[in-house]
């Protein structure tokens, strides 16, 4: 006898369901709600601490070119002029070895998690990019991008080709403070809670305060350059590396698709404004970015199809924004 159909979709459904559950369960954690529960970091060093103090050339930075809070470690040292100051090296996401893989680095290590288990003996944590390395004492400074892009922007000026460029000023800080933390929840960490939510209420409240707060600042923006004003800051380097990647990535693949940002009348000036800044668009691989989140992410797209995607070149339209340069 034929098995009937519907019998047939059912258990491909159970199976399929209960197989990518499974897979999200390692890939993203989540509560019982379903929402997604980001790991902390765990290494928390200080650049110009006695243990860890500043120099040149002592401290590599390992960056994942896919990973948003990497990125925001490169640009944090491109607008800084740190590129002979401070080594950086690549890591490489692999499906194949489960993490990020490592080529010909100076370590002799072949993935992030050897270097993670070079650093400390019989470590069995996230093995996660960015990570700020000690070339000196062969050990992790610290794993945690809001924290490095700070020590980045503080504690090498006297090696800095842009030591005069705060982007963290004392009088901004408060304000900008608080910014990030609305930032981070709803946006840089609210379109993972989008894209990993494994409930519908989970990700229709994820979704909500996204577009929400993405209102919000395309408003906020409507008259003045910069989230803080006139200055380019750390809050707009934190929000920066969400929004390269959101029509490329996180509008499809996370089915953040209530707008794009480039229907944002002033997002989309705001991004390639940023975009455009001398150095910023090498940081930027958009090709490469498309590739790994499509084909390293495999419970999301298990069919490993790679979408088109976005036309570059529209990064590069004049943004208009230097008209608003002096206003605040």
């Amino acid at each position: 006898m034929a098995i009937p159909p519907k019998f047939l979709i059912q258990t491909a459904q159970f199976v399929w369901k209960t197989m990518w559950q499974t897979m999200m369960s390692q890939l993203a954690p989540s509560d019982r709600q379903g929402n997604f529960q980001r790991v902390e970091s765990e290494f928390r060093g200080t650049i110009g601490s006695e243990t860890f103090p500043a120099a040149k050339n002592r401290y590599r930075l390992y960056v994942g070119l896919t990973c948003p809070w990497a990125h925001r470690t490169m640009v944090t040292r491109v607008l800084k002029g740190l590129e002979d100051c401070v080594e950086m090296s690549v890591a490489i996401a692999d499906v194949s070895v489960g993490g990020w893989r490592l080529e010909n680095d100076p370590t002799g290590c072949g993935s992030m998690k050897e270097l993670y288990q070079l650093g400390q003996s019989g470590y069995s944590g996230r093995c996660s990019v960015p990570a700020l390395w000690d070339c000196e004492t062969q050990s992790i400074v610290n794993n945690e991008s809001s924290e490095i892009i700070v020590m980045l922007n503080e504690q090498f000026n006297e090696w800095a080709k842009y030591s005069d460029r705060d982007l963290y000023p004392e009088s901004l800080r408060e304000e900008g403070d608080r910014l990030n933390d609305l930032i981070y929840r709803t946006v840089n960490n609210g379109v993972y809670r989008c894209g990993f939510a494994t409930s519908q209420v989970a990700y229709d409240q994820a979704v909500t305060e996204l577009f929400e707060t993405l209102d919000f600042l395309d408003k906020r923006l409507g008259d003045r350059r910069y989230l803080l004003g006139k200055t380019l800051t750390l809050c707009d380097v934190r929000l920066f590396t969400t929004l390269i990647r959101f029509d490329l990535v996180y509008h499809g693949l996370f089915k953040c698709d209530r707008h794009r940002i480039r229907d944002y009348a002033n997002l989309w000036g705001y991004l390639r404004d940023i975009y455009q800044q001398p150095g910023i668009k090498a940081t930027c691989p958009l090709d490469t970015i498309k590739q790994e989140y499509y084909s390293s992410l495999f419970p999301l797209n298990p069919s490993g199809i790679i979408p088109l995607g976005i036309d570059s070149a529209d990064l590069m339209q004049p943004h208009q924004r230097q008209d608003l340069a002096t206003t605040l």
